[in-house]
């Protein structure tokens, strides 16, 4: 078995190069960030052995990429690249409906290649023969290297994949916002989309596409067409043509059928098949909602979500609200995070984990935030705030819950830190 762990080289091109290769000579590829490297290769080391797994060569190049939700444990998900080519051939037909042809585009792709996300633009790129612009992601924190680097083309359509966090940043200056509006299309995900922000990208005539996915699903299946985004519309659209949704009856968590889902995820004791209902769903983790026109809403993480005094809140729909609300009224608000602590009878309230602005007074800003959320349900208002400068998502916009669940204990009990 040709199994080939890559974790990074002198460049993201050079990385690109890799990976490239090793589907061309049909080996198992499995990707990683610097710090999970070793944890990737004692994993693999289980694969080989794995009942089953050998008959999984003869489909052809594999690909290993971590997977998790924002909270609890990483996981290595295996997918076939003929899976993730299915995924580009549906969104080369989704772009098609939005009247861009995929063979004519040119995609810029600043997220990590070891992240679905990141990875997708480059095997879009090859399916549809198309550039695929590398960007690095220190260049998005610095807008006027960034357009001197990376000019968008006038005479071909330009794709744009980001995270919430890297829109953010480019919306400050308007070196940034020029160089958005240069784009036929923008899809935004791995995390929810500020009311905010939305807002703001409306206002500027920004062509996004705020989408839905995940590694077990080979990234997108569904977003919402930049035209829609526009007239107002919010969510991430309806499904893709190989993509069915549903909600599951007992909690609303959102359910995918179609023909890419993952063959399993990679452990230590083997291959752990994708458990599916009906032969057929995925339950993601994931609570969401349908409209009447099939339009998928994504309510937060289950697995996230608290019950305060019998309600049921979801932290990630609030920090976005809280988000919104204080950059509206000009607070120096640089990142926030809503966690829950247990308090008795309530079963659990909300603790905000608040970084400041630089240079900007922490503890007014605890004030102003608290004053922001004295009219909000008892169940979903911050019971407590604290400041944590540090507090910031992940690389590819995630909020890696249980690190700041971690960090807040340790300063409630300074012994378990």
């Amino acid at each position: 078995m040709d199994l080939r762990l890559l974790v990074g080289g002198p460049t993201r091109d050079d990385l690109a190069a890799a990976i490239v290769g090793g589907w061309q000579d049909r080996a198992v590829v499995a990707l990683a960030g610097e710090r999970e490297r070793d944890a990737l290769a004692a994993t693999l080391a289980s694969l080989p052995r794995a009942p089953g797994f050998p008959d999984r060569l003869a489909e052809g190049a594999l690909v290993v990429l971590g997977s998790g939700g924002s909270s609890g444990g990483r996981r290595w998900c295996l997918q076939p690249l003929s899976h993730l080519q299915a995924a580009a051939a549906a969104t080369g037909q989704w772009l098609q409906q939005q009247g861009l042809d995929p063979a004519e585009v040119v995609l810029f792709n600043p997220l990590p290649l070891h992240h679905i996300s990141g990875l997708m633009p480059l095997v879009r790129s090859r399916l549809w023969g198309v550039p695929h612009q590398s960007l690095a992601p220190a260049l998005l924190r610095d807008p006027e290297a960034l357009v001197e680097a990376m000019p968008v083309p006038e005479r071909r359509p330009a794709l744009l994949s980001l995270v919430p966090t890297q829109l953010e940043r480019l919306l400050e200056a308007e070196t940034g916002r020029s160089w958005l509006a240069r784009f036929a299309l923008i899809w935004v995900g791995g995390a929810g989309l500020n009311g905010a922000v939305a807002a703001r990208a409306r206002s500027l005539g920004l062509r996004l596409s705020p989408c839905y996915g995940a590694t077990e699903t080979a990234a997108m299946v569904c977003a919402l067409p930049p035209e829609a985004f526009l007239a107002g519309a919010t969510g991430c659209g309806v499904a893709l043509a190989d993509v069915s949704l549903q909600l599951a009856a007992a909690d609303g968590a959102v359910e995918v059928a179609t023909d890419r889902l993952a063959i399993g995820w990679v452990g230590r004791e083997g291959l752990e098949p994708l458990p599916l209902r009906d032969g057929r769903w995925w339950r993601s983790g994931d609570g969401g909602r349908l409209d009447g026109g099939g339009a998928l809403t994504i309510l937060g993480r289950l697995d996230g979500a608290i019950h305060s005094g019998g309600v049921t809140v979801f932290p990630d729909q609030l920090t976005l609200r809280l988000q919104a609300q204080a950059w509206a009224a000009g607070l120096p608000l640089e990142a926030v995070l809503l966690l829950p602590r247990p308090e008795p009878p309530w079963g659990e309230r909300l603790l905000g984990l608040v970084a400041p602005a630089a240079d900007a007074d922490g503890e007014t800003l605890l004030q102003a935030l608290a004053h922001l959320v004295r009219a909000w349900p008892v169940a979903e208002r911050p019971r407590q705030w604290m400041l944590c400068p540090e507090l910031a998502p992940g690389v590819a916009g995630k909020w890696e819950r249980a690190r700041w669940q971690a960090w807040v204990e340790a300063r409630f009990d300074p012994g378990c830190g």
